[in-house]
C-alpha cells in the first residue's frame, strides 16, 4: 500500500509539474493551448485541403498539423489515408516533419476531377509519450471540375491577418494597416503603433490564443504550398519577364532586379499563382509587381523558405509566407499580407492592405 500510494503522489506531482511549465510560458514545441505533452492526447489541429474545400487541384498534396511532437514511426500509410468513390484506397507516399508537427501524403498520380476525397488519421497515430489520437481525425474536399494548373492555398485564420509574425513586429513612421489583423505568436512585442495605424475593424492579437491559431494554420499553408509537385522553372531574377497562372519554383533565390514583372490571368480572375522559392526573397526599390488579366492579389502565394524584403517604395501584390523574417523598406506598399513562421516583421511608412 504504501509504495502504491508513493506511485500515485508520484503522478500527481508530475502533472502539476507539466501544468506548470505549460502555464509558466515555457519555450517547448509541444506549448499549444490546451496540450499538456505525456498527458492529453494528441489532436489534429489544422488541414490542408480545408474540411469542405472545393474546386482542389488533382495535383494537390493533403497535409495535417498535429498538437504536439509525434511519433514518426507511427506516421505512416497505414495511420495517414485518403480515399475517393467507393472508399477507395488512394496511393501515396506518407511523411512527417519533426519541426512542424505536420504530416503529408503525397498521392502516386494526380487525382481524378470532381470527385469527393476523404481523408482520415487513425487513433494508431501516437504522440512521442505513446498516447494515441482519442478518436479517427476524417476531413473531405471536392477536386476540380475542369483541370487547373494550381488551387488556392489553404491559409485557414491566418488568412484574416495582413501581419504576423513569429518572434517581433517592429514598425517606423505612420504605416497603415487595413483589411485584416495583426498578429504575433509566441513573440515578445509589437512596438511602432502609434505612429503605425490599423484601420478599423483591424485589430491586434498579440500572444494570444487567435494569433496561436493563425500560426499554427500558416505553418499547414506554409508546408502545403512547399509540397506541392510539379511546377515550372523560376527564373532567379524576374524582372521583364511574364506568368501566366501556375506554379513555379527554384530551390534558389528570387529577386526582382529592375522594373515589373507581370502576372497575366488571362481572363480568369480566380486564376491562382503560387511560387515555391527555397532561399530568400528580394525587390529593389521602386519595382513593381504588375497584375493584367484579371490577376487578383488574393490568387497570390510567395512561400519563401528563408525571408522576404521588399524594397524602397516598391509595389507587390499578393500573400508572402516566410519562414523566417519579412521586411518592408520604407515606403514599399504590399497588397496582400506578411506572413512570417518564425521571425519578425519589420515595417517603416508602409501601404499594407487590399488593393
Amino acid at each position: 500500500m504504501t509504495v502504491m500510494r508513493r506511485y500515485n503522489n508520484y503522478k500527481i506531482w508530475f502533472t502539476a509539474f507539466l501544468l506548470l511549465i505549460v502555464s509558466s510560458g515555457c519555450s517547448d514545441p509541444d506549448k499549444n493551448a490546451g496540450t499538456i505533452p505525456g498527458v492529453t492526447p494528441p489532436t489534429v489541429i489544422s488541414v490542408g485541403p480545408r474540411n469542405g474545400a472545393n474546386g482542389v487541384c488533382p495535383n494537390t498534396i493533403v497535409v495535417a498539423t498535429f498538437s504536439e511532437a509525434m511519433n514518426p514511426s507511427t506516421i505512416n500509410a497505414t495511420t495517414f489515408t485518403l480515399t475517393g468513390p467507393g472508399a477507395a484506397s488512394v496511393t501515396g507516399q506518407v511523411t512527417y516533419d519533426p519541426s512542424s508537427n505536420t504530416a503529408l501524403f503525397t498521392p502516386s498520380s494526380t487525382l481524378a476531377l470532381n470527385t469527393v476525397y476523404t481523408a482520415t488519421i487513425t487513433t494508431e497515430a501516437k504522440d512521442r509519450f505513446g498516447n494515441a489520437l482519442a478518436s479517427n481525425f476524417v476531413w473531405s474536399f471536392t477536386t476540380a471540375t475542369t483541370a487547373c494548373q494550381a488551387s488556392s492555398v489553404p491559409l485557414g485564420s491566418a488568412g484574416n491577418f495582413k501581419i504576423l509574425a513569429g518572434s517581433t513586429v517592429t514598425n517606423t513612421g505612420p504605416t497603415t494597416i487595413a483589411g485584416g489583423d495583426l498578429g504575433l505568436s509566441p513573440g515578445t512585442s509589437v512596438t511602432g503603433f502609434p505612429p503605425g495605424t490599423l484601420i478599423p475593424p483591424a485589430v491586434m492579437h498579440v500572444t494570444d490564443p487567435i494569433a496561436a491559431q493563425a500560426q499554427l494554420d500558416l505553418t499547414t499553408a506554409y508546408i502545403y504550398s512547399a509540397g506541392l509537385p510539379g511546377g515550372a522553372v523560376l527564373p532567379g531574377d524576374m524582372s521583364g519577364l511574364t506568368f501566366t497562372p501556375g506554379l513555379y519554383k527554384t530551390s534558389s533565390t528570387v529577386m526582382l532586379s529592375a522594373g515589373n514583372v507581370t502576372l497575366d490571368a488571362q481572363g480568369d480572375p480566380n486564376a491562382v499563382f503560387i511560387f515555391q522559392i527555397g532561399s530568400t526573397l528580394t525587390t529593389l526599390g521602386s519595382t513593381q509587381v504588375v497584375l493584367a488579366g484579371g490577376a487578383q492579389a488574393k490568387n497570390i502565394f510567395w512561400q519563401v523558405g528563408s525571408s522576404a524584403t521588399l524594397g524602397t517604395t516598391s509595389i507587390f501584390e499578393g500573400t508572402i509566407m516566410a519562414l523566417q523574417s519579412i521586411t518592408l523598406d520604407t515606403g514599399a506598399t504590399l497588397h496582400g499580407r506578411a506572413l512570417a513562421r518564425n521571425a519578425a516583421v519589420t515595417l517603416d511608412s508602409n501601404t499594407v492592405d487590399d488593393p
